[in-house]
């Protein structure tokens, strides 16, 4: 019994690790609700792993340390969940980095996955949706939602997307009910 009674003292410290690694909701992120999130048809996980840098996101406070420089890397794993790592750099040059693990939750299409960053004893309580939306055929970009809409992210292999590509993100992101002013564009 001694494990319990030292697990639930320790409950309430992983409790308040997630609440200080959710955001509230973005300001200017209301949505149009009558319009449904929905995924790509098909994610191919292999392709999707690697290197993306942030282009653009919905604003959120478990970013607010990153000033520039956002990257997101992917890699399969042999269990076949998804090593994540994200990385940016501070106003003061440091760079700071997030470890987690994401998992399929819809295998039909393989784009809504879970992500988790919080691991307590190898346990992860908290999960939260990362739902491809819109994907270029060539893995060049993709947009990154929620089904509720308070988190975005525009990725790409470089770390530049012109303007008549944005246009097409944007056009995807309304398509899913965001308004395009959530989003701000990353600084390089």
């Amino acid at each position: 019994m001694r494990f319990s009674r030292h697990f639930l003292a320790l409950l309430p410290c992983a409790i308040a690790l997630e609440v200080t690694a959710v955001p509230a909701r973005a300001s200017g992120s209301e949505t149009n609700t009558e319009r449904a999130v929905t995924t790509v048809s098909a994610l191919d996980i292999e392709r999707y792993s690697g290197l993306w840098y942030e282009i653009a996101r919905i604003p959120n406070r478990f970013q607010e340390k990153c000033a520039r420089e956002t990257t997101a890397e992917y890699q399969l794993r042999g269990d076949g969940r998804i090593t994540v790592v994200n990385r940016c750099r501070k106003k003061d040059g440091s760079v700071t980095e997030a470890r987690g693990v994401a998992k399929i939750v819809d295998t039909t299409s393989n784009a809504k996955l879970k992500v988790s960053f919080v691991s307590f004893l190898g346990w992860r309580p908290f999960w939260g949706d990362y739902w491809v939306i819109g994907l270029d055929e060539s893995y060049q970009w993709a947009v990154i939602g929620t089904p509720d809409r308070e988190y975005g992210w525009v990725l790409a292999r470089s770390p530049a997307l012109d303007e008549d590509i944005m246009e097409e993100i944007f056009t995807i992101i309304e398509g899913n009910g965001y308004k395009r002013d959530a989003f701000e564009m990353s600084n390089r």
